[in-house]
């Protein structure tokens, strides 16, 4: 079961690193089409023209892609902001217990925000609605990617919050190896 939800959450970093990537190499091609035609008109020749139409629509879809996915692997890798200073000053026992209700809480609002997500992909799926942009985009497309990765992240917390009613949840023990390494 650990196997499998490490995988469930590498190939969501995955994905994630892909979206990046992806707004890399449009931006890249974008400015190179500038520069290219930049050059061009001034050897006095005609502009190719090279763009990316909708660059910044699709940008934002690549954005979002990338953030929602990557929430469950950063979360697993104690990426998120935690207010660590405050817990060491409270015994253990208070801290675990801190602990189980935050991710509860976290847990409960990400299925809010799951549900939530999901049907408005749905219903952007049924209406037909695409983006704005000159390159017309089915809403729904960025809208499911934006569910699948907040639904790997209630997956994740769910995974955090059982460790952390049997123990330590992992990202626990990934600041306690940080702590460590820092005051070696």
């Amino acid at each position: 079961m650990r196997r499998s939800l490490d995988t469930l959450y590498g190939a969501a970093m995955v994905g994630a690193c892909l979206s990046m990537a992806a707004i890399a190499v449009l931006v890249f091609i974008q400015v190179m089409g500038r520069v290219v035609d930049r050059v061009l008109l001034t050897f006095g020749f005609s502009r190719w023209g090279i763009a990316v139409p909708s660059l910044a629509e699709i940008g934002g879809f690549l954005f979002v892609a990338s953030a929602t996915l990557a929430l469950a692997y950063t979360l697993r890798a104690a990426g998120h902001v935690r207010v660590t200073l405050a817990l060491r000053l409270l015994p253990p026992a208070v801290t675990r217990v801190l602990t189980v209700v935050v991710l509860a809480a976290a847990l409960a609002l990400a299925v809010f925000a799951t549900w939530h997500i999901g049907l408005r992909a749905l219903d952007a799926w049924q209406s037909g609605r695409v983006s704005f942009g000159r390159v017309r985009i089915p809403l729904w497309l960025p809208q499911v990617v934006m569910t699948t990765g907040f639904a790997v992240f209630c997956v994740a917390l769910l995974d955090e919050l059982v460790a952390a009613l049997r123990g330590d949840p992992s990202f626990r023990e990934e600041e306690i190896r940080r702590e460590s390494e820092g005051a070696k």
